[in-house]
């Protein structure tokens, strides 16, 4: 299995296969709309509009598994990305990102960077996780990493 062989379904529903960003550096996040951390949107944003044109993309993930922060209807959500901080990188459908209803996405990030002491789980929203242009992932980044943190790293995988 590869993350190629993975699908999820857009914000608006219909499914989408992770091929279709095959040759593309990627950045995989859980997101929230009511977090602490919900800011770190703009720097997503940042990274996606300086390095798209290099084959970059951010692929969002709503997520209400932490403090129920993300408790919007798809729509609500979409808005919310677009009124407050100009998101235009794709958003996926709300998914679960821990325990037996985990989305695959995830599954398979965390199985291949697992995290702290070797701990799959997710601990909070943002939790960030880049691929390379063969769909291999490089590096997990908690919550607190900012977007801008992460661009070292994107620019070598980028060339």
């Amino acid at each position: 299995m590869s993350f190629y062989d993975l699908k999820a379904d857009s914000i608006r529903g219909q499914e989408v296969p992770l091929s279709h960003h095959r040759g593309k550096a990627l950045l995989v996040v859980n997101v929230a709309s009511q977090c602490g951390f919900t800011p770190q949107y703009k720097g997503l944003e940042a990274l996606y509009r300086k390095y798209k044109d290099r084959g970059f993309e951010v692929l969002g993930f709503p997520c209400n598994q932490f403090g129920a922060q993300e408790p919007g209807s798809a729509e609500e959500i979409q808005q919310f990305c677009e009124l407050n901080f100009g998101v235009t990188f794709p958003l996926f459908a709300k998914v679960d990102v821990n325990g037996e209803k985990a989305h695959p996405v995830f599954v398979y990030l965390k199985g291949q960077l697992p995290g702290v002491l070797g701990s799959e789980a997710i601990k909070w929203n943002f939790t960030k996780f880049l691929v390379d242009r063969q769909g291999t992932p490089v590096k997990r980044y908690s919550s607190a990493d900012s977007p801008e943190s992460i661009e070292a790293d994107l620019e070598k995988i980028l060339g």
